[in-house]
């Protein structure tokens, strides 16, 4: 997989994707990661690349030239046709990890960072750019939101993590949420693990995993059970 990713802000970035999975994904050639600094994109003396809204209201918005450049020379870079064009925003779609799937069967992704008001309207009509969210929350740097969803893709890609079971069954993967875990040692300050996860019984062990996973989904996330009970 390549990604691109468009940023005012590219140290914001740097230092995270050089880490944990996400670095074991470059090291393996699993993933290609490029930052473009929307600053080179621009053709004044002060790189700007924000301005004031048009209407007034307070904040400032992306504009729109420096990020269509970016766009053309990635585009002209390529030669892939099975490209995606994310942009990290309030107003997408909520991210999931049925999304995440999704988006780690394409060859090519390139996620805009959104900041201040996000990026000049008029992008939609240069690019078939996706909006994504990562919540109903408001971050000041859509630069962390783009760690979130390439965090949450590189791990789904094949060779990326040794037991691709581990990433399959997480949370989420299934509507229900995971279940309880536990590692050595057996017995700390007088706490046990659970007799059943001892026994060796794998038929077991999974019925009280499934158990588990069924309780905790029903009280902490009551609307993923009812989508688990009606699929």
């Amino acid at each position: 997989m390549r990604i691109d990713l468009i940023t005012a802000f590219p140290k914001i970035l740097r230092e995270p994707l050089d880490e944990s999975i996400i670095k074991q994904g470059k090291r393996k050639d699993k993933v290609n990661i490029s930052i473009h600094d929307l600053r080179d994109y621009t053709n004044d003396k002060h790189r700007t690349v924000d301005d004031y809204p048009y209407g007034g209201g307070p904040g400032m918005v992306l504009k729109i030239e420096p990020v269509v450049r970016a766009l053309d020379i990635i585009s002209k870079q390529i030669d892939s046709q099975d490209t995606q064009y994310i942009m990290t925003t309030p107003r997408g779609e909520t991210f999931s990890q049925k999304r995440a799937v999704k988006m780690s069967l394409v060859e090519h992704l390139v996620i805009i960072c959104g900041h201040y008001k996000g990026v000049d309207e008029r992008i939609y009509n240069f690019y078939p750019v996706q909006d994504v969210s990562i919540g109903d929350f408001i971050l000041s740097s859509g630069e962390v939101a783009a760690l979130v969803l390439i965090d949450a893709v590189v791990r789904l890609l094949p060779g990326v993590i040794k037991d691709i079971n581990s990433a399959w069954t997480d949370s989420f993967s299934d509507h229900l949420l995971d279940a309880p875990y536990y590692t050595r040692p057996e017995e700390f300050r007088g706490q046990n693990v659970p007799d059943v996860l001892l026994s060796g019984n794998h038929k077991e062990i999974e019925e009280w995993r499934l158990m588990k996973r069924k309780s905790i989904t029903k009280q902490r996330r009551p609307d993923l059970y009812k989508k688990y009970n009606n699929q």
